[in-house]
């Protein structure tokens, strides 16, 4: 939010410096982002008329303009603003001058065959609003070869700062007075908004509230004032200059009370011709697709959660947010329809949000601003109305009723110290919390606060500590370095932090990118993979594709390639570590490894090469990036079950489940469902897995830290070769664990290297071959004793998979 220090001086009474004032800011809370010195910026700026505007010979859309800049000769100008006109009076810039909204430095040039020796400028190209449709027009009596700034009035010090989402109260010019009063910096000045007499009954009656018992209603109570007889034009050049400083362009004067009082004071208001309202308004929800062309000169589509000001023909005003062109304030005005409202502030956000304006009045808003301003500042917009408009104010139409915290807190003053550390007297406590609004009784040790109503943040005890500590100044925080320990520390990793590290250093190791993904995801993709229940849905979502708490890292992923894919980066191997959500309870938070690869994207390389066919990744690539970890992790893979139970993303034949036992399962693996994959917009194969950390079993603590001693073998390991003929349905992992329990004293490994399926097998049936792996340990084994282990393995096998051995 920006404002200039001759605003703040009008609601603060002080002598501080720009550096004080400045450095006390952010003291505060409300940081400081910048210092402008207009006056500096823009000093090269003059007063110029253009003398004549002829079109240029070789372009339908530029002039040639000879401009009057006080030189004492004519300058030749090139110019494309639709407005570039001959006698008009405007701003110009010499070559050489430096142009801040473009941030470029103008010079000489030539343009379609005609010498331009300057420019002739916007309010946006000045950097003084977002005006860029046409340069700008200054009165006819306005001096030329005068320095702008001075003309305009604009070389002030403006301040520009950060308002954090609690506080609203900060959004008002008053509201940083206040605070910067309570910090020491000046005595705060009180505004007048008493009430103005009324010349007679309204003619526009109270809005009645038209919303059914289950519709969302963002009105709390609406405040509306018809003044008629005003004389509306342009505001005057205190008020215009107040503007052009902090960024916004004068329109009239109705218009430019309603900035000042909204920027001022924090309280947004709308002003409606009333001759233009067809019929009495209401209050009610739009109605689905119907549609409203606000003041920005965009048409929206509105919904039925959206409240409305309508009359007879449709939506006035977009509540809370924006106005509408139908019922706009022109300078041909002459009866004016008020409006001071209060609003619930997360519905506010959310029709913000959906409909993508942004607006002075949405962000004061939704950051919740004084209910308790309402009608004084209704009063006081009646006041500038009448001061420099004139015009007869009727009676105040109210209706509905505002929304009060009324937060009362217990509050012991030794909290100060104990959350802070500062050694704070009572009666600096107390003086610091009554400067800032709050109502302090009580004696002894502890007080009984009540919070002011612009302070809906303010809720406990340690939001009051907050308060004192922000105007002591958090530097005078005492530091108290942390007591040195005569002992090495434990461990600090919790076993979750330490899975977490270790399944990032095992996935980077073969090649996976690591990415950080939204935890909000579309409605649609929740309920795809597994969620999208009510409770897991944002009550004040940030964005429409951002509604839903994330079941799983896949959609953030998937959506990562889709974009890097479309921007021809279609081989990708990635992974992410983080949490997922599968319901709105504690256990319900999970943390997930999760990775993919996609295209050609395997470990050993991807893409084309010389020596030979790039091929593309498979459900065995997320196997063996999910065994990775497991083995990382010290799961012994061997010793898990793999079922062939795909996951709903998985191709139904192409995936597995990897688990404990068959109920405790740990994760799942496999190639991406191709209807998933075309619904999605992803091309080619994509191959992923996902890994519960959270099902991992705990280490078990050993009762001493000493591993055992490595014993090795000095004795050569031998190999047999055994093909089986069993039928198709029987999995691979079925013969391998079978025989590996065949004589666990022995066998040290066991591997497929071949399977087979053809006629000369049988129908239905296939042929596999596996190497077992022997590792004598005290001797080498004789024949007799190779044919016992070879026996024991066939034995084994026969019976767990019901096969043959292969003649």
């Amino acid at each position: 939010m920006k404002f200039t220090l001759d605003w703040l001086k009008e609601h603060l009474d002080t002598t501080a410096s720009v550096d004080q004032i400045g450095t006390a800011l952010t003291s505060v809370g409300l940081e400081l982002e910048g210092i402008e010195n207009q006056g500096k910026s823009l000093s090269a700026f003059v007063v110029a008329h253009v003398v004549s505007a002829e079109q240029h010979p070789n372009a339908d859309r530029l002039r040639v303009c000879k401009v009057d800049a006080g030189t004492g000769e004519l300058i030749d100008v090139v110019c494309g603003a639709p407005n570039a006109r001959t006698g008009l009076k405007t701003v110009f810039a010499f070559p050489g001058t430096y142009i801040p909204g473009k941030d470029m430095t103008i010079g000489k040039g030539n343009i379609r065959g005609a010498d331009s020796n300057g420019m002739l400028c916007s309010g946006e190209e000045l950097g003084l609003s977002n005006d860029h449709d046409g340069i700008i027009e200054l009165p006819a009596d306005a001096p030329v070869g005068e320095k702008y700034v001075d003309y305009a009035g604009i070389n002030g010090v403006v301040f520009d700062i950060a308002i954090t989402p609690n506080r609203g109260d900060a959004t008002g010019v008053y509201g940083v007075a206040r605070d910067l009063a309570a910090f020491g910096l000046g005595t705060l000045k009180a505004t007048d908004m008493s009430v103005v007499p009324s010349k007679g009954k309204s003619p526009i009656a109270p809005l009645p509230h038209e919303f059914g018992a289950d519709e969302p209603k963002a009105i709390r109570k609406f405040g509306g004032r018809y003044i008629k007889g005003v004389r509306n034009g342009p505001s005057p050049d205190w008020l215009q200059q107040r503007l052009r400083a902090v960024g916004l362009r004068p329109i009239n004067a109705i218009v430019d009370i309603t900035n000042l009082v909204s920027l001022g004071w924090g309280r947004p208001l709308h002003a409606y011709d009333a001759d233009k309202i067809v019929g009495a308004p209401v209050l009610r929800n739009a109605k689905p697709g119907e549609a409203f062309d606000a003041l920005d000169n965009k048409i929206y589509a509105l919904d039925e959660t959206m409240t409305v000001i309508a009359d007879h023909n449709g939506p006035l005003c977009l509540g809370g947010i924006m106005g509408g062109v139908r019922s706009g304030v022109t300078d041909g005005t002459t009866n004016v329809f008020m409006e001071c409202a209060s609003w619930d502030p997360e519905l506010i956000a959310r029709t913000g949000r959906k409909t993508g304006i942004v607006s002075d009045a949405r962000y004061r808003l939704e950051r919740s601003v004084d209910p308790a301003l309402t009608e004084p500042g209704l009063e006081l917009a009646t006041r500038l109305v009448l001061e420099l408009c004139g015009g007869e104010p009727m009676e105040p139409a109210i209706s509905g009723e505002d929304v009060f915290p009324d937060t009362v807190i217990e509050f012991p003053l030794r909290e100060v110290g104990r959350l802070t550390g500062l050694d704070l007297g009572a009666s600096r406590i107390e003086a610091i919390l009554t400067s800032l609004g709050f109502v302090l009784s009580g004696a002894g040790e502890s007080r009984t606060v009540k919070v002011p109503s612009w302070r809906p943040d303010v809720t406990q005890k340690a939001d009051l500590v907050e308060e004192v500590m922000r105007m002591v100044g958090v530097d005078h925080v005492p530091v108290e370095p942390l007591p040195r320990l005569n002992h090495v520390a434990q461990r600090m990793l919790t076993n979750i932090q330490n899975r977490r590290r270790i399944a990032r250093r095992a996935l980077a190791a073969r090649g996976l990118d690591e990415a950080v993904t939204w935890s909000f995801i579309p409605h649609a993709e929740a309920v795809r993979f597994g969620g999208g229940q009510e409770s897991l849905q944002l009550a004040n979502a940030i964005a429409s594709d951002m509604t839903d708490m994330r079941p799983s890292l896949l959609p953030g992923l998937l959506a990562a390639t889709r974009r890097n894919a479309n921007r021809g980066t279609a081989d990708l191997a990635l992974f992410e570590v983080g949490q997922v959500f599968l319901s709105d309870m504690p256990d319900g938070q999970h943390t997930y490894a999760t990775g993919i690869r996609t295209g050609t994207a395997k470990l050993d390389g991807a893409g084309r090469h010389w020596s030979g066919k790039a091929e593309p990744v498979g459900v065995f690539d997320a196997k063996a990036d999910l065994g990775a970890v497991l083995d990382a992790l010290g799961v012994d893979i061997d010793k898990v079950q793999i079922f062939a139970e795909p996951a709903p993303w998985s191709h139904p034949g192409r995936g597995g489940r990897i688990a404990l036992n068959p109920k405790v399962t740990l994760g799942w693996f496999g190639e991406l469902h191709p209807a998933w994959a075309a619904e999605l917009d992803i091309e080619g194969p994509v191959s992923a897995f996902e890994l519960d950390l959270d099902a991992l079993p705990e280490p078990r603590r050993k009762a001493t830290r000493t591993k055992p001693a490595l014993t090795l073998s000095g004795l050569m390991p031998l190999s047999r070769d055994f093909a089986f003929v069993v039928d198709r349905g029987v999995t691979a992992a079925t013969i391998l664990k079978a025989a590996r329990g065949a004589d666990k004293g022995l066998i040290r490994d066991v591997s497929v290297f071949d399977v087979f399926e053809g006629t000369h097998v049988g129908e239905g049936k296939k042929s596999v071959a596996i190497e077992v792996t022997l590792q004598p340990l005290d001797k080498t084994l004789t024949d007799e004793e190779i044919e016992k282990v070879s026996a024991s393995v066939v034995a084994a096998v026969t019976k767990a998979s019901g096969g043959a051995l292969r003649a």
